[in-house]
């Protein structure tokens, strides 16, 4: 028998009691003759102490030349530590256990970085060595939470008469956004299956099949490029419905996220309830973004009718070219320094702004900029008035096409959120985005994309739209969003052929395409598809915030770096030559 008790159940109540304990050595300590050592599970820690008086001479011998990662069993008496050196700190830090006995079950190398501090570790050597990684303490309190959290998303969904459903993982490439994953088939020579992008069409599929409320922990799978928030492959809290409109959809998740927030941060006041609800054009006019951030107050102002006279041209001539000229007041901005004020240039400048003016309101010398002398007294007191700027604060300004100025200066205001303070961690700010433009316009290509998938629903009086004017038209599409990240995003669906053949035409997806792509699709809402929506959860994301983790990566047991390797097996890797050639795949040199 390996243990009769795990390393935090020992107690004072448990004092004379016999125990066998298996687990690592976390930390060996020699006191003046007696050694003492941390005895670490999965569950939790206890002090085990090894006495010359007591023990046999060889376990004695054996416990001096324990090492950090040592795994070993011991068996002993419990019994309460001396009077005024108990351990508050540890579940078990009332008693130690005096060992009779030892059995080294394996030792440890060398360790490539220490496990029993929470120091900083370069992350490729962490990814490396994973598995002691996970051992670290804050790494398994992300892991039992992950599971707790989806533990309790699925008990919650039970409770509403949600059904899991398991859907394929190999499927047929049917693009729907982003780059797919091939997967050959040696069975059926030069053909290929697609790992999901997401359970999209499936779900919809079980809607058709008359499921009613479907859910899964779903994987999903996309060839991009990484980034903080992002992963190669990820997990879904997927789930759809069947005749279910909007407010269904959002009023269920709703209820889901602040149940979550009750039972795994009950440290944090969530700031409006029920949530925060905007359209996307106010969350791109006002903070500049569609997952906006909304715990501190700053917010954007359009100025285009003041300055459209202006001399400064970059500003007049951007509105008569139907372009934006968007404002942000920064209270006390006004003692940034030239660097400063250069930097948050360089940020707009990430996000597609040309440049980043600015005019300060000088106490002392009233407004200051290289610009002021191109506008009229009136216009620069019009600006004052219109952005709130008084003696002390600056104005930046971003002018481009609508959605560049918006998002360049959105960008500035999260800076200046985290550069001033002015971000509450002690809130969860969620905001559900609506009314999301169906269609968008591909920024590489000039042509016509969708904003979320090619089945999102139009609302209804926008369906006549998608033949003339496509760029009219409006989703029935929602994201929910915490502290500006956007943590899930759904929409009722098309269910009628022909509004999907529309969708279909606009995107300019020849016949022969749909039939070959989603003929499957179209078919099936032939026979009686009824209405329905759903939503996705990007659960790693979720509970990278719940964990207060700053990337994904510390909340997945074995991700892939940012160049997409995974550094513990060493892969993607090269395959035998007869593996290759058996899938009829030939390799070309780059």
């Amino acid at each position: 028998m390996f243990r009769t008790k795990k390393c935090n159940e020992c107690r004072k109540e448990n004092d004379g009691e016999s125990v066998v304990l298996s687990g690592w050595v976390y930390r060996r300590r020699d006191h003046g003759g007696l050694i003492f050592a941390d005895l670490r599970d999965f569950y939790g820690m206890t002090q085990v102490v090894f006495d010359p008086n007591h023990v046999d001479k060889g376990v004695f011998s054996e416990a001096e030349g324990l090492r950090s990662e040592y795994v070993i069993k011991i068996e002993g008496k419990i019994r309460l530590r001396p009077d005024g050196q108990a351990n508050k700190a540890l579940e078990t830090g009332e008693i130690e256990v005096l060992v009779d006995s030892m059995e080294v079950l394996n030792e440890s190398d060398v360790l490539p970085f220490v496990i029993d501090q929470e120091e900083e570790v370069g992350e490729d050597i962490r990814l490396k060595y994973r598995y002691l990684d996970l051992r670290r303490q804050r790494m398994r309190n992300n892991v039992v939470n992950r599971y707790r959290i989806i533990k309790f998303m699925r008990d919650f969904l039970d409770s509403e008469d949600f059904l899991e459903v398991e859907t394929p993982m190999m499927i047929k490439g049917t693009p729907e956004g982003s780059r797919e994953y091939l997967v050959p088939s040696r069975i059926h020579p030069a053909k290929f299956y697609v790992l999901p992008q997401s359970p999209q069409q499936l779900k919809q599929m079980l809607m058709i099949s008359g499921i009613d409320k479907y859910f899964q922990i779903a994987r999903c799978f996309r060839d991009e490029d990484l980034r903080g928030d992002r992963q190669p492959e990820f997990t879904q809290l997927d789930m759809e419905m069947c005749f279910t409109d909007t407010e269904q959809v959002m009023n269920i998740n709703e209820k889901l996220a602040t149940n979550l927030v009750a039972k795994f941060r009950p440290d944090v006041k969530i700031m409006h309830e029920p949530f925060l609800r905007m359209t996307y054009e106010e969350a791109i006019s006002i903070y500049g973004s569609d997952k906006p951030d909304v715990r501190f107050d700053l917010k954007l102002v359009d100025v285009s009718d003041i300055v459209k006279e202006c001399g400064f041209k970059v500003f007049s001539g951007t509105v008569e070219n139907g372009g934006v000229v968007k404002a942000l007041c920064v209270p006390g901005g006004a003692k940034y320094s030239r660097k400063e004020i250069d930097h948050f240039e360089e940020i707009a400048k990430i996000y597609g702004a040309k440049g980043l003016a600015y005019v300060i309101n000088s106490r002392e010398e009233g407004l200051k900029s290289p610009i002021t002398k191109f506008f009229k007294e009136e216009e620069l007191a019009e600006l004052v008035k219109t952005t709130g700027c008084n003696p002390g604060d600056i104005m930046f300004f971003s002018a481009d096409e609508k959605e560049t100025a918006c998002v360049s200066l959105g960008s500035v205001r999260l800076a200046i959120g985290r550069k001033e303070g002015l971000i509450d961690d002690g809130v969860f700010a969620f905001v559900w985005v609506t009314d999301f433009p169906l269609f968008k316009v591909d920024s590489e290509t000039g042509q016509l994309a969708s904003t979320h998938h090619p089945f999102t629903a139009p609302k209804d009086d926008d369906i006549q739209f998608l033949e003339t004017e496509p760029l009219k038209a409006e989703s029935l599409a929602y994201d929910l969003v915490l502290n500006g990240n956007e943590i899930a995003g759904g929409s009722i669906r098309i269910h009628k052929q022909e509004t999907q053949s529309k969708v279909f035409n606009a995107l300019k997806i020849s016949k022969d395409e749909v039939n070959s792509r989603f003929g499957h699709l179209l078919k099936a809402f032939t026979f009686g598809a009824p209405p329905h929506g759903g939503i996705a959860w990007g659960l790693d994301r979720f509970v990278m915030i719940m964990q207060n983790e700053p990337n994904i990566r510390e909340v997945i047991p074995f991700p892939k770096d940012q160049k997409c390797r995974d550094l513990m097996l060493d892969a993607p890797s090269n395959m035998p030559e007869d593996t290759i050639s058996e899938l009829n795949i030939k390799l070309i040199e780059s």
